[in-house]
C-alpha cells in the first residue's frame, strides 16, 4: 500500500518526488511488498492475502481474482473440485526463470520475480487435478499496463515449457498480431537462451526461426495471424502478445484447435489495453469480469484471469493509485513516468493512449470519438420486452450500399424519460463469406439482431417486411429515412400505411439528436438491453468536422461499421421533440395512415 503523504505528488518538486519514492521503495522492500532478492518460497497465497486485506493495492477485478484463490484452496480437492494447490509445482518455473534467465532488456543482471508474478505463475503452474496431476489451467489472461515485463515472461515460460515440462514433442509458439512482432519476441527468447550458459547448453545455438530441445523433439517458433503456414501445429504451449491489435480470431482458433492431442496444453495471452473494441480482447475482458465478479456461479474453472487496471479514469492524477494498472511500478522510471504525464496529459490524445496504454482502460485514442467503453457500459439497463407491447414508437433505419450492413431500429420513449432502442440487422451471404470474424456475426444472429440473407445483397423487401411486423405489435408513430437511398423503400412504406418523413442529413438537422443522445448516453438513459451489436455500433462511431466546423459521424474505419446508430440517429430526431412535448391528461394516441384509410 502506499504510504500517506500530506501532499499530491503531482504537485510536488521533482525533488521531493524523488525523495519520496526512495522512501516508498525502501518501506515496501521491507515487508515484502518488493522484492530486492528472490525470495525461496512460494507468494502465491501471501500476495492473495495481501491483495484481499489491502495491504497492496490492485484493481476491484484483481482483488475479486485474489479471493478466488484463497475460496479454492478452502473447497480444493473435493468432488466437486477435483483440483489441488501443489505449491512445488507452481514454484518451479520461478525457480527456472530466476535461476536459469538474464533479462533482455535493462539495467538488471537477473530475474528477481516480484510477488503478482508469483500469483500469476504460481496459479498456472500450482494448481492440478488430484489425481491425474494435470493442470487445472488451460487459458490465462494476463492484463498488465506497458513496461510491465511482459516481454521477458514470455520469453521465460516459452523457455521453460519447452524443455521442463516434462512433455515429449513440445511444440511452443509466439504468437501475435503481425509476423514482425512475432519474429521480435522470438528474438528475445533467443537473446534470453545466449545469454545463459546454462540454457545454451540445453538448447545448443538458436536458429533464426526454431529453438530446439532434442531430447524431447520439441521445438519453438514464431507464428501470426498473417503467417502463411498455420496448418499442422500441435500446440503444448502458446503465448499471446498484445491480442488487444488481434481484429479477428483466425490465430486464436488455429492454436487453440491444434492442442486436442496434448494432455496439459496451456494457451497464454499476455497483453494491454488497446483501440479494437470489437476484438477478441474486449470478450476474453468481459469473461473475465463475469468470471470474476460472480465468484459462487464457478464461470470458467480453467481460464486464469489477471486483471490490472485503474478503477476509474480519475485515478490517473493520483499516481499512488498507479500500482493497480502497473504491478511491476517498483521497478520501473516511477519519476520520469511522473514528469512524462504532467506533460503528457495537457494533450487529448496523449491523455488517451496515458489511459489505454499505462492505465488499462479501455479509451479511444481520438479526442472526437462519440463515446467511450465506460459510457456505453453505462447504458446497461434490461428490460421486459413485452412490457412494450402496443407502445408508441419512431422507425429509424439505415440503407447501406446494398451487398453491405442494412439496419433497422424501432425508438421508444419511456415514461421514465429514457428511450429503448429495438434493432435488427441483414447482411448478404457473400458479405458474410469475406468477413473476418464471422464467430461475432454468428454470435449476433445467435442472438437474435442479425441475420444474413442468401445471395450477394440485401432487398429492401427484409427491412419492410420487419417493419411490417412490428406494426402488429407496436404503435409505430412515424419512420424516418435517408432520401438518398430509400426512396423505393419509402414508397412501399407510405402504400403499406406508415407515415415516413425524410431525416435530411446534416449537421443542423441530425446535429442536436445526435447532442441530445450523447447526453442521454453520459446519464445512462438509453436502453438495448445490452446487445452486442448495438453496443458494438455505438463504439465504432467517432465524429468528423464538416467545412463549417460542425460535427457529423462516420465509422471509425471501413470495417468498423456504424448502421444502427445511422438508423437510430434518423429515429432520434421525432423521439426528441417527443421527449420534450409537454404531456397532457386525457386519452391521446396517435393514429397511423393505415388506421385512416380502414
Amino acid at each position: 500500500m502506499m504510504t500517506m503523504i500530506s501532499k499530491k505528488i503531482l504537485d510536488m518538486t521533482y525533488t521531493e518526488r524523488t525523495k519520496w519514492w526512495k522512501e516508498y521503495c525502501e518501506e515496501q522492500s521491507s515487508w515484502g511488498g518488493y522484492l530486492i532478492n528472490p525470495y525461496p518460497e512460494l507468494l502465491t497465497d501471501w500476495y492473495a492475502e495481501r491483495l484481499v486485506d489491502k495491504s497492496i493495492d490492485a484493481s476491484k477485478e484483481n482483488i475479486q481474482a485474489a479471493k478466488r484463490h484463497l475460496r479454492d484452496l478452502k473447497r480444493q480437492g473435493t468432488d466437486s473440485f477435483p483440483w489441488i494447490f501443489d505449491i512445488e509445482k507452481g514454484h518451479r518455473p520461478i525457480r527456472y526463470i530466476e535461476k536459469n534467465c538474464k533479462p533482455t532488456e535493462g539495467d538488471f543482471d537477473s530475474f528477481v520475480l516480484q510477488p503478482w508474478q508469483h500469483f500469476v505463475i504460481g496459479s498456472l503452474f500450482g494448481w492440478i487435478h488430484k489425481d491425474t496431476g494435470e493442470r487445472r489451467f488451460r487459458e490465462g489472461l494476463v492484463f498488465v499496463g506497458r513496461k510491465n515485463g511482459k516481454t521477458s515472461l514470455i520469453s521465460g515460460l516459452s523457455t521453460y515449457m519447452l524443455a521442463y515440462d516434462d512433455e515429449q514433442g513440445a511444440n511452443i509458439y509466439v504468437l501475435a498480431n503481425a509476423r514482425d512482432q512475432a519474429s521480435l519476441l522470438f528474438d528475445k527468447s533467443s537473446e534470453m537462451v545466449k545469454q545463459s550458459p546454462a540454457l545454451i547448453k540445453k538448447f545448443g545455438k538458436p536458429k533464426r526461426s526454431v529453438i530446439r530441445y532434442e531430447p524431447t523433439f520439441s521445438k519453438m517458433e514464431p507464428r501470426a495471424s498473417d503467417s502463411r503456414k498455420l496448418d499442422g501445429l500441435n500446440t503444448h504451449f502458446g503465448i499471446f502478445d498484445e491480442i488487444h491489435e488481434f481484429t479477428n480470431y483466425k490465430l486464436i482458433n488455429v492454436i487453440k484447435k491444434s492442442r486436442g492431442t496434448r494432455k496439459q496444453p496451456l494457451i497464454l495471452y499476455i497483453t494491454t489495453a488497446g483501440y479494437v473494441l470489437d476484438g477478441p480482447l474486449m470478450s476474453y475482458y468481459d469473461q473475465a469480469i463475469e468470471c470474476l465478479n460472480n465468484l459462487d456461479d464457478d464461470i470458467d474453472e480453467r481460464t486464469f484471469y489477471f486483471v490490472s487496471k485503474l478503477d476509474s479514469p480519475e485515478e490517473a492524477d493520483d499516481p499512488t493509485k498507479w500500482i493497480k494498472a502497473n504491478p511491476n511500478i517498483c521497478l520501473m522510471n516511477f519519476v520520469g513516468m511522473i514528469d512524462d504525464y504532467i506533460k503528457d496529459k495537457k494533450d487529448q490524445k496523449e491523455l488517451a493512449d496515458w489511459l489505454t496504454k499505462q492505465f488499462n482502460l479501455f479509451s479511444d485514442i481520438d479526442e472526437l470519438s462519440f463515446v467511450d467503453m465506460p459510457t456505453i457500459k453505462k447504458n446497461n439497463k434490461i428490460i421486459d420486452i413485452d412490457s412494450l407491447a402496443g407502445k408508441s414508437c419512431v422507425g429509424g433505419f439505415d440503407l447501406s450500399e446494398t451487398e453491405d450492413f442494412t439496419a433497422a431500429v424501432l425508438e421508444f420513449p419511456l415514461e421514465t424519460g429514457e428511450i429503448f432502442i429495438m434493432h435488427h440487422t441483414w447482411i448478404p451471404k457473400a458479405r458474410y463469406d469475406r468477413d473476418n470474424n464471422k464467430e461475432r456475426i454468428k454470435l449476433w444472429e445467435k442472438e437474435g439482431d442479425l441475420t444474413i440473407i442468401p445471395g450477394d445483397y440485401v432487398d429492401y423487401e427484409y427491412v419492410l417486411n420487419w417493419f411490417i411486423e412490428k406494426s402488429k405489435l407496436y404503435e409505430i408513430v412515424q419512420i424516418n429515412y435517408d432520401r438518398a437511398k430509400a426512396l423505393r423503400l419509402n414508397k412501399e412504406l407510405i402504400k403499406y400505411g406508415f407515415v415516413t418523413e425524410e431525416a435530411r442529413q446534416g449537421f443542423l438537422t441530425l446535429g442536436g439528436p445526435m447532442q441530445n443522445f450523447k447526453e442521454m448516453m453520459l446519464d445512462g438513459k438509453v436502453i438495448y438491453n445490452n446487445k452486442k451489436l448495438y453496443s458494438w455500433y455505438l463504439s465504432n462511431v467517432k465524429l468528423v468536422k464538416d467545412r463549417y466546423a460542425n460535427y457529423l459521424p462516420t465509422k471509425q474505419n471501413k470495417n468498423r461499421k456504424i448502421d444502427g446508430f445511422a438508423a437510430t440517429l434518423n429515429s432520434h430526431s421525432t423521439v426528441l421533440d417527443m421527449l420534450v412535448a409537454p404531456q397532457y391528461s386525457g386519452n391521446v394516441g396517435f393514429i397511423s395512415v393505415k388506421d385512416m384509410l380502414k
